[in-house]
Formats: structure tokens, sequence, C-alpha cells
């Protein structure tokens, strides 16, 4: 057995080595400025490599120098060739669990996107910052077909639909963002951070990328924003999936508290204890054994990085008081606002959620009956995080549908003009 690794060892090396000393031939150059160390660990092999990019070269040398790295990847020979030669993406990798990163996670889910195949062709991802008015959007790109366009949570990033993005890439062309404020995206310290806002500049992305229609997943706060986005520009949504969306609160006991609370107090230097943030990450789910321990480390490492920005903070602060003073009625309340969509849209909804409990389908069937809705059992917030595989199904089938309708409904004559 022992003989038989160290053999299987002895072939694999040779080609590790061949395939790292091609990366500087391959390089395609970033932005102005960069400069990234990263250390790719083969833990079966018994070897690092550091890798150092700049805007024009890319460096690599066998072992590591004195320099601190901003990322560490760790995975196995196979997987990193198969990775090296095109056959599997870097977000395929670690949605099946044969790679892991710590540091900057943009920056090692971008590494891939630094590198052309061994043939020539693009990467199988890449991710990119789109600009948009107020500075420029995170954005992860992978796959082919027609657009789904994908919005994370409040204090999350594009990284919690990592899983969705590696499944939906087989059938569509998938772009997960980070909305202004939030992940490696700007942090305007003028923006308003509310759902308007947030949606203009998805549709922001959308137009820079010569989008005209795109199916839209929101999870959370990103669900707010995904119907805000159906609501305000019906004609660039093909289907609307909302998990968990962050819905008008009809009871706000905290109401008066929240209006006192100031996001300005986000711009004084300060931070959460580890474990508080672990604490909130684990209480989004249902069953926490279902969810990746590594998924724990890597959500609250990038919450606590992110948050030592006083923008991340400003941004956060406002958007979480922007969602709880949001009117539910009244005549431009959310709910009778909800009643003028005129998009296909599901709605996801986890039995256990605490945030968003289900009694909110009630609420929202009430005002919009021609919505589908879907209650996942023993399920918490982030339904594709703890249920990938029953989520990423779902999508898949509501998207299929939304696409088939499109396809055999009669053209809609344009609308005339008034003299």
């Amino acid at each position: 057995m022992v003989g038989d690794l160290v053999s299987d060892h002895t072939v694999l090396l040779p080609e590790v080595e061949r395939a790292f000393v091609s990366l500087p031939d391959r390089y395609l150059g970033a932005g102005p400025g960069f400069e990234a160390t990263y250390h790719i660990r083969l833990g079966d092999v018994g070897h690092v490599w550091e890798v150092t990019a700049t805007a024009h070269c890319a460096r690599v040398r066998k072992g590591i120098s004195r320099r601190d790295p901003d990322v560490v990847i760790g995975t196995d020979a196979r997987t990193w060739l198969r990775m090296r030669e095109g056959r599997l993406s870097g977000i395929e990798a670690f949605s099946q669990r044969l790679l892991y990163a710590r540091g900057d996670l943009d920056l090692a889910v971008g590494f891939e996107g630094l590198f052309h195949r061994p043939d020539g062709r693009p990467p199988l991802l890449r991710v990119h910052d789109v600009k948009f008015s107020g500075g420029q959007i995170s954005t992860l790109t992978m796959g082919s077909g027609p657009d789904v366009l994908l919005l994370h949570g409040l204090g999350s990033t594009k990284a919690s639909f990592f899983d969705t993005a590696a499944y939906l890439s087989r059938s569509y062309r998938v772009h997960a963002v980070d909305l202004p404020g939030f992940g490696s995206s700007s942090k305007p310290p003028l923006a308003p951070y509310s759902p308007r806002y947030f949606a203009e500049s998805a549709v922001g992305v959308l137009d820079a990328l010569d989008i005209d229609r795109a199916h839209v997943v929101g999870n959370s706060m990103g669900g707010r924003v995904a119907l805000e986005v159906g609501l305000r520009f019906p004609e660039r949504v093909g289907g609307l999936a909302l998990l968990c969306p962050a819905v008008a609160f009809i009871k706000r006991n905290l109401h008066p508290v929240v209006r006192l609370l100031r996001p300005e107090l986000g711009l004084l230097p300060h931070r959460f204890r580890r474990a508080t943030v672990a604490a909130q990450f684990w209480s989004l789910f249902a069953d926490r054994d279902l969810v990746d321990p590594s998924m724990a480390d890597i959500a609250v490492d990038e919450f606590q990085r992110i948050y030592m920005s006083a923008g991340a903070r400003f941004a956060f602060l406002t958007a979480a008081r922007n969602l709880y003073l949001e009117p539910p009625f009244g005549r431009r309340g959310f709910y009778p606002r909800l009643a003028e969509l005129d998009v296909p849209s599901l709605f996801v909804w986890g039995s256990h959620d605490r945030l968003i409990p289900t009694g909110f389908k009630r609420h929202v069937a009430q005002w919009l009956p021609s919505a589908e809705h879907i209650v996942l059992h023993d399920c918490g917030h982030a339904p594709q995080v703890e249920r990938p595989e029953q989520t990423n199904g779902v999508l898949g089938r509501f998207f299929a549908r939304a696409d088939a309708l499109r396809r055999v409904a009669p053209p809609v004559a344009p609308a005339k003009r008034a003299a």
C-alpha cells in the first residue's frame, strides 16, 4: 500500500512541477498595482509552491520565501492538475470539498482566472471588477448559456453562493457579485444602501456586461434586492428566485430603538469577537451537521477581515436599518408594491428559519398569489448553504420552466409613445 502511494507520487510530481513551471507563460496579467502572493500546498506529494503575481508577470518557486502569503490554497496533486488542465474549476473543486483556501477569498478564487488554459483557451472562471457609478462591483463569472445573477445576504459575500454557482454554471453563465459596501466591492461613504440603490447597482452590472435579461437569485437581503430589481426593471428579469428573502416585518417591536441607532456609529473603530461572529453564523442553520465546518472558518474570517473597514461597517449598519424600518403597508409599503410584481417568482422558505419565519409566506401569498412557494423542511436561513442539492435542483427546474414559458409566450407589441 505504501509502495503504491510512493509510486503514484513519483509519477505525479514531475507533472505537477511542469504545470507550475508553465504558469508564467500562461499569465494573463492583472490591473495596475496588483500584487499577491499565493502558497499552494499539495499535501499528498508533500510540497508547497509560492506564486507571486503582479500587474505584468507571475513568478513561481518551489518552497516558500519569507514573504507572508495573501492566500493559502490546499488541495491534492490530481485535483490541481485537473484545474490547471481546465477540466475542473476552482469553484467546482471547492464545492466538492477537494480544495480549501485561507486568506483573501477573492484572491484565492481569482487565482484561476489569472492564467489561460494550456491550449490557449480562457480560464473557466474569472473574478473581475465591474464599474458602476459609485465605484466597482467585484463579480465572479463562470459557465456559459443564459445569464443568472446571484445576490448575497446581509453581512455576507458572493462566497455564500459558490455551491450554487458551480451547479448552475453547467447550464448557465453565472455572475455572483459582492453588492456595494460588501466583500471586495467599493464602499461609497455617502451611499444610501437601500433596496433601490442595490437594485440599480445590480442592473448596472447587467448593463456593463451587455446582458439584456437574466434570472436573478437572492438570499435574505439579496432576496429583497432581487424583488426590487423585478419591481423596477421587470424587462431585465427572466425569473426571480427568492431564498428566505428579507420581506418587510409586520411587527417591529424594536422600531424606535433602531431609529435611534445611527449607522454613522459604524465609522468608529470596533469589531466583533470571533466567537460572536461564529455563533451568529451557526444560528443561520437548522442542522449544523449538514454544514461543512470549514465554511464557518471561511465565513468568519471573511466577515472579520472586511468589517475592519469603516466603509463596510457603515454599509452593514445602514443596510440592516433600512431593511428593518421598511414600512409593510401604506401607499408605498412593501406588500402593496409586491402586488405589482409581474415576473415569474419562486419563494423558497426554510421551515426552521429564525430570521424570516415561514409565517411570512402567508403575507406574500396574499399579496402575490401568482408566486410559487416551496418550504424546505429542517432548513434555516441560508438554504443554498445548508441544503445545496435540494436548493440547486429547485432553482434548475424553476429556471427551465421560466425559459420554456418565455419561448412559447406570444410577442408583446411595443408600447406606443404619446404624441
